[in-house]
């Protein structure tokens, strides 16, 4: 909560899922991914999401992030009922609200770093000249503040994920979604990326709801969550 004028200001919830269902139609038969899964995150939170291949780990990531649709219940993001937002209105919400990052980087690879992370500000109508600022703030705190001229073919594996890191967080989101963001790393650079991920929520306050195959991680990160067999579970 925060104080404000002397009262106690509730402090609203990064994600509240609330009795989500997700089903695919495949000829005559209703595939359910999953149903009346709930899930609240808080500010500054992280939270690990785990489960066996074709659980619906990603499903559910793409409908926090608005990129799915539930088959029915409400998702909301700090405060924002996002499925009721038009298509254009849900890419704004994204680029202002939230980040994204995946197991494969998905650089532009004709870009520079620096311009690489300054998409999302340009997108957002930021000038370029603020745009350069913030990219080079947020690869300095990655980093990268020696390789903002190296294009994505320059870099290595680790350091390509630490500038999709830095693009997720350019426009200081309020949450950033994880896919297996260290699956295609080996466990050095994985394990640098994990510190780097601890020492941003930390420093930032910022939330992060991340699939993983990775239970030391996940572990070790915050609260676990199994997403088995239709239903979400606290992990023992």
């Amino acid at each position: 909560m925060n104080k404000e004028n002397g009262a106690m200001k509730e402090t609203p919830l990064v994600i509240d899922c609330r009795q989500v269902t997700r089903t695919y139609t495949q000829g005559p038969e209703k595939l359910t991914i999953f149903s009346d899964i709930s899930l609240q995150v808080s500010p500054g939170e992280t939270v690990a999401i785990v489960g066996s291949s074709g659980a619906g780990k990603t499903t559910l990531l793409n409908l926090l992030g608005g990129l799915d649709k539930p088959s029915s219940g409400q998702i909301s993001i700090c405060g924002k009922d996002i499925h009721r937002l038009s298509e254009a209105g849900r890419a704004r919400f994204r680029n202002r609200y939230l980040g994204f990052v995946y197991q494969f980087h998905h650089l532009l690879p004709e870009f520079t770093a620096l311009e690489n992370v300054m998409m999302p500000c340009v997108l957002g109508n930021m000038s370029v000249s603020g745009a350069r600022s913030r990219a080079q703030s947020i690869l300095q705190r990655v980093g990268l503040g020696e390789r903002l001229a190296h294009k994505p073919g320059e870099l290595s594996g680790g350091e390509r994920q630490r500038v999709a890191i830095a693009r997720a967080l350019v426009n200081e989101p309020d949450c950033v979604l994880m896919d297996e963001p260290t699956g295609n790393l080996d466990e050095q650079t994985g394990e640098g990326v994990q510190a780097l991920i601890e020492s941003l929520r930390d420093q930032l306050g910022i939330a992060f709801v991340m699939v993983t195959h990775d239970m030391r991680m996940a572990r070790s990160l915050g609260r676990v969550l199994r997403l088995e067999q239709g239903r979400l579970v606290q992990e023992a």
